[in-house]
C-alpha cells in the first residue's frame, strides 16, 4: 500500500476499533492477518526544482505539511501487528517491490515451492509483472477485506496472449513499446482480462524493460501484462542484490512447475495480438489519454483539436512562452524511472545537449525524481548527474510527485500565458495524462520516454516536429538538432557497465530507511488511535463506524448526475492541489488552514468532510442532467441549482434515493477508493453505466454499491434524462445473483416511460454475500461484533 491508499483504510480500521471497543470487544482483534508493507511516496510535491538544494527542500515541505498522518501510520505500525511502513526517502511503492520485497519465488514452511504472489491497493501494481510476479491491484477496499483474512474472489478472466516478435532499434525504448502496447490493447478492448507476453521477441527485453511495460497494464485495461521467468529474471534478481541461495533456485523451480519461459511456445489464450518490436519508433501519448499515442510531428495537431483552434506564432521574445509551450517537463514515475537504460539515455542526451550549449527553456519547470534512491549512485557513477543539473533536471526526490499530481507550483511566466489563453502542456515520463491529473490547471499532456522530456525542456514547446525542427541554437551559432543530440546505444550500454553496482540497491534502501526525521515522529503503541477533533486530516469515517444497512431493495430513485464517457476516477475524486476558492479550500480554511498552503487532495483521505467537498471538482467533468452547469454543480427536480454535496444532502432530506448516471468506462484510473467512498457518502445506492473499468467496480460494490451495466442501446448522455425524472429499480436483497438481469424503469418528465435493460455488474457470490451485507467494512464489522 502506499501512503494515500494506507490512510484512509487505517481510518477506516482505527473507527472500526473504536465501535468494538464501545460494544465491548476487544479493538485489537483488527490486526492484519496478512504482512502489509505501506510506502510513503504520495506526498512529496515538487515546490523546489532546478537547485541542488531541491532535494532537501522538498523533503522539509513534506514532513511539515503531513507531520499529522505520518505519525497516523506510524502509530499504526506500532500498534497494529504485521504493518510495516517504508519512511519518505526509500522510494515508490512498486520499485521497492521490485527492487527489494519480490522473491519470484517462495518457500512455504512445509518446504515447498511455489510462485511468488501480490495483491497491491494502486493499479499500477502488476509492473512487478515483469520479472515473473503474478501480481494485480485492487482497491483499498478489497485489500481491507484480504487484511482480515478474507479470501481473493473473481470471476475467471479471458487470457490475451501479446505474440513479440523481433527487437528493439536503436533509438527506440521501452517507453515506446509501452505506449505501442497500450494503444493497440485499448483498440481491441482487454479490461479486466489477463494479458501474457510471449513469443521469441520477449527474450530480447530486459527484465527492467518489461516492468516498464507491465507497469501500464492499467493503462490499456487489463489486470495483468504478464512475463514469464526466465534467465534475464535472474539476472535481474541477482543486480538488484538478492541472494545467491534464491537466485539459483529460481530455474530448477519453474522447469518443475513447467514455469519456465520457452520462447518457442504458443500458450493457449482467449485471443491473440502479435507486435513486432522492430517496428517500435519513438512516439509520445496525448493529449488526454494514455492509448492516443502518435508520432512527435502529431503532437501540434493533437493539441489544436483538443483545444477547437489553431496555435499562434511563437512570440518575438525568446523568454515569453509560445502558444502550445511546455509548462512541465518531469522525469517522473515508477513507469520508466525504474529501468536504469532509460535514466542513462536521459543523462547523456543532456550531457549532449549541454556540449552543444543548449540549455532548458526558462518557462519550463523541470524536475527528476526517480522511484529508487539507487538512482542518484547509478546517474553519479556514470558521470550523468552534472548534466541533468546543468539542464534543471536535479533530483527533487524519490517519490511519485507530479506523476500524481504533486507537480507543486506552476512558474509565474506559465501562469501569465494561462492568463492571456495560451494552450500550454506537461511532457512527463509518467503513466497518466488525464485532464488535470498533473495540475489542476493543464488540461493537455503528453507521455513520453525520459530522453525525449529532456529534448521536449529544451525546444520549449509542442509546435511542429521536435524530430527535424531545430532545438535551438549552439554554442556557434549552429542549429542543433535532436539527432545531434540522440543518445546512441552503444553510449548506453558503456554508460550502463561503468555505472551499475549489485550494492547500490540495498544501500541506498537501507540508508534511506534510516531516516532522522521519521524516527523523530512520535508515536505509542496504543489499541485505539487518540482522534483530535481539531485535526484537518483524521477524522473517524461515518461509513466505518457503525454497521451500514444494505442499498439493495425496490425503490424509486432520482438522478443525482448524469455523467458521460471515460470518466476517472481522477474527475470523481481529485489527488491534487486544492484552490481556495474551492468547497474544500473553504472548508480547510475555516478550519485554520493558510490560504496560500492547503496541501493535496490526496493528503486528506483520512478526513471525509474534505473528500466529499472535492467530489467531481474536476473542470472536465461536464453533467448532462442540465445544460450550463459547472463540473461541480447539479440541479435539483425543484430547479435549485447546487453544488453536487449539497444536493445530495438535500435530496437525503427529502428522503429521495440517488443514483448515478455514467457512460463508457467508469471509474478508469487510479484505484481511489475515495471515489467509491465519496459517492456512497452522496447517499448513491446504484451506479448505472454502460461499462465499469474493473478496480472501480470492485470498489463500488466494497461500498455496497450497486453497479448496473447497460446491456441496451441505451446511452445515458445523450437520452434528456431530467432531474424530474422516476426511476424505479427492483433489486430485493436476497434474490441478487451474479450478473442478475435488473431492468431499470425510467418515467421522464418529457419522455414516455421505458424500460433500461441492466444487469448486476457484479462477477462471484462473493461480491453477492458484500453488498447483501452493505459493504466490506459492514462485513468485517458484523463478523467482530459476532
Amino acid at each position: 500500500m502506499h501512503d494515500t491508499t494506507c490512510t484512509p483504510a487505517l481510518a477506516d480500521i482505527a473507527a472500526m476499533r473504536d465501535a468494538v471497543a464501545a460494544a465491548g470487544g476487544d479493538p485489537a482483534i483488527l490486526s492484519p492477518t496478512l504482512p502489509v508493507d505501506v510506502s510513503v511516496d504520495h506526498s512529496l510535491a515538487v515546490d523546489h526544482y532546478a537547485s541542488t538544494g531541491a532535494f532537501q527542500a522538498n523533503a522539509k515541505n513534506e514532513y511539515g505539511r503531513n507531520a499529522e498522518r505520518y505519525a497516523f501510520m506510524k502509530w499504526a505500525s506500532e500498534s497494529m501487528e504485521g504493518v510495516r511502513v517504508h519512511p519518505p526517502g526509500t522510494g515508490i511503492m512498486h520499485t521497492i517491490n521490485l527492487e527489494q520485497l519480490a522473491t519470484v519465488l517462495q518457500v512455504g514452511k512445509d518446504g515447498f515451492a511455489h510462485p511468488d504472489m501480490l495483491l497491491g491497493t494502486d493499479s499500477h501494481t502488476p509492473m512487478i509483472n515483469g520479472i515473473g510476479v503474478m501480481a494485480w491491484g485492487v482497491g483499498g477496499l478489497e485489500a481491507e477485506s484480504v487484511m482480515f483474512g478474507q479470501s481473493v474472489s473473481l470471476a475467471v478472466p479471458k487470457t490475451v496472449g501479446v505474440r513479440l516478435i523481433g527487437c528493439l532499434p536503436a533509438g527506440s525504448f521501452a517507453t515506446d513499446l509501452a505506449l505501442e502496447v497500450t494503444h493497440r490493447l485499448r483498440e481491441i478492448g482487454v479490461t479486466g482480462e489477463f494479458v501474457e507476453f510471449f513469443g521469441p521477441g520477449v527474450a530480447t527485453l530486459s527484465a527492467d524493460a518489461r516492468a516498464v511495460v507491465a507497469n501500464m497494464a492499467p493503462e490499456y485495461g487489463a489486470s495483468t501484462g504478464y512475463f514469464p521467468v526466465d534467465k534475464s529474471t535472474v539476472e535481474y534478481l541477482a543486480r538488484t542484490g538478492r541472494s545467491a541461495t534464491l537466485c539459483a533456485r529460481i530455474e530448477p523451480a519453474f522447469r518443475a512447475m513447467g514455469l519456465w519461459f520457452d520462447p518457442d511456445a504458443t500458450p493457449a489464450f482467449d485471443r491473440e495480438v502479435e507486435i513486432d518490436l522492430s517496428t517500435i519508433t519513438p512516439i509520445i501519448a496525448g493529449p488526454r489519454r494514455p492509448q492516443d499515442r502518435c508520432a512527435p510531428s502529431g503532437a501540434q495537431a493533437r493539441i489544436e483539436n483538443a483545444i477547437g483552434r489553431p496555435l499562434g506564432h511563437t512570440d518575438k521574445d525568446e523568454s515569453c512562452p509560445p502558444d502550445g509551450a511546455v509548462a512541465i517537463a518531469a522525469i517522473t514515475s515508477c513507469t520508466n524511472t525504474s529501468d536504469p537504460s532509460l535514466l542513462v539515455a536521459a543523462g547523456i542526451l543532456a550531457r549532449n545537449a549541454r556540449e552543444k550549449g543548449l540549455t532548458s527553456a526558462p518557462w519550463v519547470k523541470t524536475s527528476l525524481a526517480p522511484g529508487s534512491p539507487s538512482a542518484r549512485a547509478l546517474l553519479q557513477r556514470a558521470g550523468l548527474d552534472g548534466d541533468l543539473s546543468a539542464l534543471g533536471f536535479d533530483v527533487v526526490g524519490f517519490g511519485c510527485t507530479t506523476c500524481i499530481g504533486n507537480s507543486g507550483p506552476l512558474p509565474e511566466a506559465i501562469e501569465l500565458a494561462l492568463n492571456d489563453g495560451k494552450a500550454v502542456a506537461a511532457v512527463l515520463s509518467g503513466n497518466r495524462n488525464f485532464p488535470g491529473r498533473v495540475h489542476p490547471k493543464l488540461d493537455l499532456g503528453f507521455l513520453a520516454s525520459p530522453p525525449l522530456v529532456v529534448a521536449y525542456a529544451v525546444k520549449g514547446d509542442l509546435k511542429g516536429d521536435i524530430a527535424t525542427d531545430p532545438l535551438g541554437v549552439g554554442t556557434h551559432g549552429e542549429d542543433i538538432f535532436l539527432a545531434d543530440i540522440w543518445p546512441d546505444a552503444v553510449d548506453i550500454a558503456l554508460a550502463l557497465t561503468k555505472a551499475q553496482s549489485a550494492g547500490d540497491v540495498s544501500r541506498a534502501f537501507a540508508g534511506a530507511s534510516q531516516s532522522a526525521a521519521w524516527n523523530k515522529i512520535d508515536a505509542r503503541s496504543q489499541s485505539q488511535f487518540p482522534w483530535d477533533a481539531a485535526s484537518r486530516y483524521l477524522r473517524p469515517p461515518k461509513f466505518a463506524s457503525a454497521v451500514q444497512p444494505t442499498r439493495l431493495g425496490h425503490y424509486r430513485a432520482k438522478p443525482l448526475m448524469v455523467l458521460g464517457d471515460d470518466i476517472t476516477t481522477d474527475h470523481i475524486s481529485p489527488a491534487g492541489a486544492i484552490s481556495a476558492d474551492s468547497a474544500a479550500g473553504q472548508w480547510l480554511v475555516s478550519h485554520g488552514a493558510k490560504c496560500d498552503d492547503l496541501n493535496v487532495y490526496a493528503a486528506y483521505r483520512g478526513n471525509w468532510e474534505v473528500m466529499l467537498r472535492g467530489l467531481f471538482t474536476n473542470k472536465l467533468v461536464r453533467n448532462h442532467l442540465q445544460d450550463g452547469l459547472a463540473p461541480y454543480e447539479t440541479v435539483l427536480g425543484d430547479g435549485r441549482v447546487m453544488r453536487v454535496f449539497e444536493a445530495a444532502d438535500a435530496m437525503a432530506q427529502r428522503g429521495d434515493n440517488a443514483v448515478l448516471f455514467a457512460g463508457e468506462r467508469y471509474g478508469m484510473g487510479s484505484s481511489r477508493d475515495w471515489a467509491a467512498k465519496g459517492v456512497a457518502l452522496l447517499g448513491v445506492r446504484a451506479v448505472i453505466a454502460r461499462s465499469f473499468e474493473r478496480i472501480h467496480r470492485t470498489n463500488l460494490i466494497g461500498m455496497g454499491i450497486l453497479p448496473l451495466q447497460i446491456a441496451n442501446g441505451f446511452v445515458p448522455q445523450s437520452s434528456g434524462i431530467s432531474p424530474l425524472d422516476i426511476l424505479e429499480i427492483d433489486v430485493p436483497s436476497a434474490e441478487l445473483v451474479v450478473r442478475k438481469k435488473v431492468p431499470v424503469r425510467l418515467s421522464q418528465q418529457n419522455g414516455p416511460e421505458q424500460s433500461i435493460l441492466c444487469y448486476a455488474a457484479v462477477e462471484t457470490q462473493q461480491e453477492v454475500g458484500i453488498l447483501q451485507e452493505g459493504g466490506v467494512l459492514s462485513k468485517i464489522l458484523t463478523s467482530c461484533l459476532g
